[in-house]
């Protein structure tokens, strides 16, 4: 009988899809999906290599307590690996998070303070660690964030598109993992175009953000970021949508952003493998009446 594993060890080695509907012009479109994770996200990844980092270190041990801000996947991927490493877990989370998310995280056994937005939660997560009641894991700077996905998401996308890749399009939040894969990528390929995603004026995507400088994360790279892309509110949504109804992939609104930006990029150049980030699933978003429920 083969050894059967641990939770952990489901991390990462996430399928490469190939769209069937949405391609063009001799080009390939490729989803990594990483809502098969088993927290349901990209953010696993992350999540269970600061924790482990960490304590390899000396800077945590079990049963201490962690803190961490967060707009969502990240917060459900650290007390998934918080359950599992034995660790208590406060999230700082926006008011306007889905209520999916939250139910999520309070189901690992995260307590859950909910903050104005983003910039709020964590200027208060740096507040209570320095009050003492906590160590922030600091998801926006800590190199244990972009280093998961250099040392895990990129290589595989290198091998599953076997070393093929042309471009590369991922939504920017904590911007961890465009600056990890970004970073493999052109080691492996200088010529493979790294295309980065922020929401347009006016535009509320869950996940991403156009960070002002003063919040804007020390980890990101920008000299591997080819070209950043603005994407709308309303396509981000009308794509997520699509991937659904023509794909079978169901995910959230930034994953149908970075569907958007490869289908853009598909319609300007031929014979192109162009991969994206599909970040997480899309029962994360029922409540918010975006799938017409």
């Amino acid at each position: 009988m083969n050894k059967i594993k641990k939770l952990a060890d489901y991390v990462g080695n996430t399928p490469l899809v190939c769209l069937n509907h949405l391609p063009n012009n001799r080009n390939k479109i490729f989803a990594k999906l990483e809502g098969n994770n088993p927290a349901g996200s990209v953010k696993d990844r992350p999540a269970l290599n600061m924790i482990r980092q960490a304590q390899m270190r000396g800077d945590i041990k079990k049963g201490d307590k962690l803190i961490e801000a967060t707009s969502g996947n990240t917060g459900i991927a650290l007390a998934m690996a918080a359950a599992i490493e034995g660790y208590h877990m406060t999230l700082i989370m926006p008011k306007n998070s889905t209520q999916e998310r939250k139910d999520a995280m309070r189901a690992y056994g995260a307590t859950l303070i909910e903050a104005e937005n983003m910039e709020v939660a964590r200027d208060l997560a740096l507040k209570m660690q320095q009050n003492g009641e906590g160590l922030v894991l600091d998801q926006f700077n800590n190199p244990d964030n972009k280093n998961a996905h250099y040392h895990s998401t990129a290589p595989e996308i290198w091998q599953q598109t076997q070393g093929k890749i042309t471009h590369f399009v991922s939504s920017m939040g904590t911007t961890g993992t465009i600056t990890g894969v970004a970073k493999f990528l052109k080691e492996k390929n200088p010529d493979i175009q790294i295309i980065g995603l922020q929401p347009s004026d006016g535009s509320n995507i869950a996940g991403i953000r156009r960070w002002s400088k003063a919040y804007l994360p020390k980890i990101f790279e920008p000299e591997l970021v080819d070209t950043i892309m603005d994407v709308h509110q309303v396509d981000a949504e009308n794509y997520t949508r699509k991937l659904a109804k023509e794909e079978g992939i169901f995910c959230g609104v930034s994953s149908g952003g970075a569907a958007w930006a490869a289908y853009q990029i598909a319609q300007t150049t031929s014979d192109a493998n162009i991969v994206f980030i599909v970040c997480d699933r899309g029962d994360r978003y029922l409540s918010t009446g975006l799938f017409g429920l």
